[in-house]
């Protein structure tokens, strides 16, 4: 069974930085796929980056693309998310996920979902 913890939510003001941390734990090998999401208040949530755990492939929402940055560490399997030149509209619950399957699209179906942890920009 995989667990997935965030950490790392903090309020900034607009323009600031912020770097989100999700450490993964269990049967991490399973797992082809970690991403980002984020649920903006009153709002679906939405995909904000994602990584192939395998060949290090990345793919990242239009949102955020040039301002964000996924990184792994498959020795202690941690995912983060640096955060630059952030926007009041990047504020959300922001969410760290595993995925099985071979794909490892934003759009695609993921598995295991962490807690999630708040971002607030204002």
């Amino acid at each position: 069974q995989v667990q997935l913890v965030e950490s790392g939510g903090a309020s900034v003001q607009a323009g600031g930085s912020l770097r989100l941390s999700c450490v993964a734990s269990g049967s991490m090998p399973s797992m082809n796929c970690l991403g980002w999401f984020r649920q903006p208040p009153g709002k679906e949530r939405e995909g904000v980056a994602s990584v192939a755990t395998g060949d290090g492939s990345r793919d990242y929402a239009d949102s955020v693309n040039g301002r964000f940055t996924v990184s792994q560490n498959n020795i202690n399997y941690t995912l983060n998310l640096q955060m630059t030149n952030l926007k009041p509209e990047d504020t959300a619950i922001y969410y760290c996920a595993a995925r099985r399957g071979y794909f490892c699209r934003l759009k695609d179906d993921y598995d295991v979902w962490g807690q999630g942890t708040q971002v607030t920009v204002s």
